[in-house]
């Protein structure tokens, strides 16, 4: 006999297939799409989000929602299921179909005029397509609804629960003693990193990087890596989660935090329970949790020196030349370097959260009219030299460095900083479950470490709330003090 529930799980999975198959357009548009491909691509994408957001609003679903709700006979789990889904049910029918598919042909638009002005350098390019997105997430603020601020709509979209009262005591934490002891790790005497920005080939680190990932973790028979202007990561189910990277053959760190950032996240993707691709239990949880793994990999275990002391070996004989006479204690220390400078995703681990910072109050700016479209290149170029302290020297290394503003991620950039704190948090947590874990980190060993983020975090889906998955982990809610002390511990006292 079928159950309401098992039809539930039918109509998820056919929007899931529906949304899927545009996220398979989304990537090809990144990654392959020929540029005359541009603009039927944006019709395409378009018709799947109108069709989409008519299932997704369906008075069959509403109904299906509203009668499993009071359903005694459900598990905790498909009772969880059933709220997420009536939660995501009555924010949808707040949007006309008519809104859904604009937006998705703006954002089109949008990304592939974000493509050419950066290009280009030429932020002009991009302005009007920028000024018809925030004007259309004002309007969809509205649409939402929401309680003290606009941008409470749009942070909720990426970290539900999550208000902008509650970031702006975060970012101040980060103001108030972040700042300060950047400042102290830049007087002291900082490492030559000179080495890292020699002549190292792009298909001798586009091996290296697929060596690394495969080493984390990363399954190529449920995945695959290629080349894109902004590395991502993108899943259409867990057994198909794609990553792609960038190669700067003048700059070999681009390669390797990519490989490793998207790694951690294709690896949160890949851990997610197949048998409920569709359901808010086969979904990863929020974004900041989503940025708490890739931010794990990348800083807590890829900066750590037990992860070089088993990869550098391989990374010193495959450019012998570049690393020549430089030892593994010296790499260390320059991959460790803090330095101000002009691009986020290239940032040292500490002054990264400055970037996200002032992307944080550009964006409560936009939303709330105090900052204009058009100033947007002065206002950036400002923020860049007062939190920062550095001169922004044109456009595609300022304001147009970042692709999120194109798809119309506002309210994304802060999960970056929350999830590096989440990070610290639960890396603290399995190392005091598992204190094995380093050493095995030290002989190439990751399957410790992964095991315990896929039984901890991944299988859970959307089971529980940000704050509640991290209390169940480490005892207690989010707390920027374990991020400090990490840092303290890595770059104090002159280290």
């Amino acid at each position: 006999m079928q159950t309401n529930y098992n039809l539930l799980k039918e109509r998820l999975r056919k929007i899931a297939d529906i949304n899927y198959a545009s996220a398979l357009l989304q990537w090809d548009q990144e990654v392959f799409m020929p540029e005359k491909g541009a603009e039927i691509r944006a019709q395409q994408l378009a018709t799947l989000a109108g069709i989409s957001h008519e299932e997704s609003t369906s008075a069959e679903l509403g109904q299906l929602l509203n009668t499993l709700i009071d359903d005694t006979g459900l598990t905790e789990k498909e009772l969880r299921n059933v709220k997420e889904a009536l939660r995501n049910f009555k924010d949808r029918i707040k949007y006309p179909t008519s809104f859904v598919i604009e937006m998705s042909s703006t954002v089109s638009a949008a990304f592939n005029a974000w493509h050419a002005a950066k290009t280009g350098n030429d932020f002009s390019l991009f302005a009007p397509h920028l000024q018809k997105l925030v004007d259309l997430k004002l309007k969809e603020c509205e649409l939402l609804g929401y309680d003290a601020h606009p941008y409470d709509a749009l942070i909720n979209q990426h970290e539900p629960g999550c208000t902008t009262a509650e970031l702006i005591a975060v970012f101040e934490q980060v103001k108030n003693r972040l700042v300060p002891f950047v400042k102290q790790v830049l007087a002291n005497t900082q490492p030559d990193d000179s080495f890292t920005k020699l002549h190292y080939p792009k298909d001798k680190q586009w091996e290296f990087g697929l060596d690394v990932l495969r080493n984390m973790g990363y399954d190529f028979m449920a995945g695959r890596q290629d080349i894109s202007s902004h590395p991502f990561t993108i899943n259409f189910n867990s057994r198909d989660v794609r990553v792609t990277t960038r190669i700067n053959e003048n700059d070999l760190c681009e390669m390797i935090w990519s490989c490793i950032h998207e790694g951690g996240h294709a690896l949160y993707e890949q851990g997610l329970p197949f048998d409920d691709y569709g359901l808010p239990s086969g979904e990863y949880l929020s974004l900041g949790i989503h940025e708490s793994q890739s931010r794990l990999w990348e800083n807590n275990v890829g900066r750590s020196f037990e992860f070089w002391s088993f990869h550098y070996k391989q990374l010193q004989q495959t450019f012998p030349e570049q690393l020549k006479g430089i030892a593994l204690e010296e790499f260390y220390k320059a991959i460790n370097k803090v330095a101000p400078s002009l691009i986020r995703t290239n940032a040292d681990e500490l002054t990264y959260h400055l970037h996200v910072l002032i992307r944080f109050e550009i964006e409560v700016g936009l939303m709330e009219g105090k900052i204009k479209v058009s100033d947007l290149p002065a206002v950036w170029n400002a923020k860049y030299k007062e939190y920062l302290g550095i001169e922004v020297p044109d456009d595609a290394r300022g304001v147009l460095q970042d692709v999120h503003w194109s798809h119309g991620s506002f309210g994304y950039f802060p999960t970056y900083s929350l999830g590096s704190f989440y990070a610290a948090q639960f890396y603290h947590a399995a190392l005091n479950e598992h204190s094995e874990i380093k050493s095995e980190i030290k002989a190439g060993r990751m399957a410790g470490l992964l095991q315990w983020l896929r039984e901890n975090i991944h299988v859970h889906g959307r089971q529980f709330t940000s704050q509640e998955l991290c209390r169940r982990i480490t005892g207690k809610e989010l707390d920027f003090n374990e991020f400090m002390t990490y840092a303290e511990q890595k770059f104090g006292n002159g280290s």
